[in-house]
């Protein structure tokens, strides 16, 4: 009786592993700008609980910015314009950042990743 062999040839493992490879390299090019996000993200959550009672759009602007060096969010990622206070139908104020982030990944190819986050602001905000 002849024992049938199976598994992977040595070819179809080289295919396997330059795919997992292109994947894992997208990824790593990916991940920083999700990670930053992450922080654009938490850094907003923040501004939005403590209130903005009396505060200005420049002056949430001014601490937006400082609470997002400390979670490393790049100053050339967002500009004070991305930032916004935009009034929905019921009245209530939504703190909003809008940015888009260019991502090179080989060649002529780049990632362009758009982000869109709001948040409810507590308070009234000032002229």
């Amino acid at each position: 009786m002849k024992s049938k062999q199976s598994g992977v040839t040595l070819i179809g493992f080289l295919i396997i592993m330059a795919i997992v490879a292109f994947l894992a390299y997208m990824a790593m090019k990916l991940l920083p700008s999700y990670s930053e996000y992450m922080g654009v993200s938490k850094a907003m959550t923040q501004i939005a609980t403590e209130g903005t009672n009396g505060k200005t759009l420049d002056d949430i602007r001014r601490e937006l910015m400082f609470k997002m060096n400390f979670q490393y969010v790049d100053d050339a990622t967002i500009k004070p314009t991305n930032i916004t206070i935009k009034r929905d139908s019921g009245g209530a104020n939504q703190l909003q950042v809008v940015y888009d982030k260019q991502v090179p990944f080989m060649y002529n190819i780049d990632f362009l990743l758009h982000f869109n986050k709001s948040v409810p602001l507590q308070g009234n905000v000032g002229q």
